[in-house]
């Protein structure tokens, strides 16, 4: 009689620092553990939090609170949009998301800030002292009309 799916589950979890679940069995190269489940493969997080906390709603995806992508503790996993997922992150992008000022220290404000093409903010303020230094460089006493 093959044993259930909960207990072959928890064959592969170990006890880790901080309270983690430490998947023992395989993970993929980006570090999330892997489960099969009725013959389906899925994520062994996103397992252990619907076992605990029910379907993962729409458009939500599961945060590692710990920062640890082998962990399974369905105490550890958060259901949060992609959004609140990557700014909790550690990334460069997170990182710069995060940000609430301009390299030159001038506050991102819905007036002070515009959305280049590539979806990064830029500084109004920066942007007109760049223009001006470049209209002083070339000679053009004011802006063309």
């Amino acid at each position: 009689m093959p044993r259930e799916w909960a207990d072959r589950f928890l064959a592969y979890v170990t006890a880790a620092p901080g309270g983690c679940w430490q998947w023992t069995g395989y993970l993929m190269p980006n570090g999330y553990a892997r489960f099969s489940v009725a013959g389906e493969r899925r994520y062994a997080h996103r397992v252990a939090y619907e076992a605990v906390h029910g379907p993962i709603p729409d458009r939500l995806v599961i945060d590692h609170l710990c920062r640890n992508r082998g962990c399974v503790n369905p105490d550890h996993l958060e259901a949060v949009t992609q959004r609140i997922n990557v700014l909790r992150g550690v990334s460069f992008a997170a990182a710069r998301a995060r940000q609430i000022r301009c390299l030159r220290g001038h506050r991102f404000t819905v007036a002070n800030t515009y959305v280049a093409r590539n979806g990064t903010r830029k500084c109004r303020t920066c942007r007109a002292a760049a223009r001006a230094r470049s209209r002083r460089r070339r000679g053009v006493s004011c802006a063309a009309a």
